[in-house]
């Protein structure tokens, strides 16, 4: 499970489980610091550090990085955040070995622009910095203080990402054992800066038990289940997607449909409506036109497997018969764009249509939908068990959930797909894939996934034809298993430049965004 994601309460079981089975605590803490510790040794020379301890488990972790560094030569000055007689437990035992002088927090120990460890709270924080600590963290921001956070920065809830009142811009973010979904969602995902994932001795034994259930969107959660072309096969085996196409913006339909074929399908047939059918024969010969008056003939046939419906189809009746005829069929569909809004008065009509397909909506569309209270991954979850789909909730921290509880969060999305028709391109890659066979949930997975390594490999400029173009290159990293691994790529330069426009994020700074 190397891929799998902790909440903040699984991260706390995990913690107790390994003290069940006879490491201690104080292993487990010293452990920790020295992971941030030599983090920081790996990156940058001996230079002025103050430490900024609070008052529980994070502030333990603080005490060892500050005794680590101090021993390998480095001027380290501590401050803590309360009293020292309320410590308590390993981080109490922590304290005791600081030979040095224990400063009490205040603006002044920002003084002499040194590296900031920031060592205050964890992940666990569960509400808005106030007083001292909230002061301190946007004084940090507003002198553009280098800062290293232990486990998260500062102000952020490891569950979700959100800013509790304000949290300032990391450099480097060491957390232990398993990543937080904090830590991948906005706006927490870019005030962490580089991220390290540390060792600190809990075995992976303990996550039997744990069971999570939210991942990082990585080949090792779908790489097996991909329908790969075997020797002996036809193109009826690779599955026959269907695409509705629209009467006006026929280049969504025709994305989607050339999409599905990158991602394997065996044959596209396009829905043209009377009039379009030389438009969609036009460019891609090896997309199939059928009339959309033969819709009902057509996902009845047997040979057709799946359906994309919304891209540039036109809200109304006559879409919401479309995915009626193709649900009540039982094909497996993708449900985009005008599919989507085309239910938003009455969602229960489509959650009632039986069996439930992927749907794509970006936060517009789900908000028309669904209830758009809490996080993202809150969010997209919570409509995945009231409608029963595999709902991908499109952004730059895309997350796919599933109703069975299952969630994965996408990451390296780069902020060029952010251009017209990059959608209808994730839409016919998932299309194809569920045209294949392959599960709802990790069809969306492997789509959101392709898309983000296709846009990462062409870079500025993208336009959402490139995309299709660049996924035979995806397909060869995949089958020659030439893929970079999550950790190398936590340090993306989004974070990097963020911060040369913002080191102090608030609350409120965040939403006007």
């Amino acid at each position: 499970m190397l891929s799998c994601l902790l909440s903040t309460a699984e991260m706390f079981a995990a913690d107790e489980a390994a003290l069940a089975l006879g490491i201690p605590g104080e292993i487990l803490m010293e452990a920790a610091g020295w992971q941030v510790a030599t983090a920081i040794r790996k990156r940058c020379p001996p230079r002025l550090v103050h430490v900024l301890c609070g008052p529980g488990n994070n502030g333990g972790d603080g005490f060892v990085v500050a005794r680590l560094l101090e021993s390998w030569g480095w001027p380290v000055r501590l401050f803590l955040l309360g009293e020292l007689a309320g410590l308590k437990g390993d981080a109490a035992l922590m304290a005791s070995r600081w030979r040095h002088e224990i400063l009490p927090l205040t603006l002044a120990s920002l003084d002499g622009d040194p590296l900031v460890i920031d060592a205050l709270f964890g992940a666990g924080l569960s509400r808005p910095l106030e007083g001292l600590a909230r002061r301190v963290i946007e004084e940090i921001g507003i002198r553009g203080l280098d800062m290293v956070a232990v486990d998260v920065p500062s102000g952020i809830d490891g569950n979700s990402g959100q800013m509790l009142g304000a949290a300032a811009q990391a450099w480097l973010t060491v957390t232990f054992f398993r990543p937080k979904p904090g830590h991948l969602l906005l706006p927490g995902r870019l005030l962490c800066g580089e991220l390290v994932v540390g060792d600190i001795g809990i075995p992976e034994t303990v996550l039997a038990d744990i069971a999570p259930q939210t991942f990082v969107n990585t080949p090792s959660l779908w790489r097996d289940k991909i329908k790969w072309p075997q020797p002996a096969g036809h193109k009826y085996d690779r599955g026959h997607l269907l695409v509705a196409g629209g009467a006006v913006l026929t280049g969504a339909a025709r994305l989607a449909a050339m999409a599905a074929r990158r991602a394997g399908a065996g044959l596209v047939t396009l829905a043209a409506p009377e009039g379009t059918a030389d438009v969609y024969r036009g460019d891609h010969p090896g997309v199939m036109v059928q009339p959309s008056i033969a819709w009902e003939r057509l996902v009845l046939d047997r040979r057709v497997t799946a359906a994309v419906i919304g891209p540039g189809l036109g809200i109304g009746r006559g879409t919401k018969a479309l995915v009626a005829d193709a649900l009540s069929a039982d094909k497996r569909c993708v449900l985009d764009a005008d599919a989507l809004t085309s239910y938003a008065d009455d969602p229960q009509a489509l959650w009632q249509l039986g069996k439930m397909p992927v749907l794509t909506p970006h936060d517009g569309e789900f908000n028309r939908l669904f209830d758009h209270t809490g996080d993202r991954l809150t969010r997209a979850r919570r409509a995945a068990a009231t409608s029963g789909a595999v709902i991908l909730l499109k952004g730059s921290d895309t997350v796919v959930a599933a109703p069975d509880g299952r969630a994965a969060i996408s990451v390296g999305a780069p902020p060029t797909l952010a251009s017209g028709g990059t959608g209808d391109v994730l839409s016919g890659l998932i299309g194809g894939l569920l045209a294949q066979g392959m599960d709802p949930f990790e069809a969306a997975c492997l789509g959101a996934w392709m898309h983000v390594q296709a846009a990462q490999m062409i870079g500025p400029g993208l336009i959402a034809e490139d995309l299709i173009g660049e996924m035979a290159s995806v397909w060869r990293r995949l089958s020659d298993d030439d893929i970079p691994s999550w950790s190398e790529r936590t340090g993306g330069p989004e974070r990097f430049h963020l911060r040369r426009r913002r080191a102090t994020w608030t609350t409120e700074s965040w939403r006007d965004l």
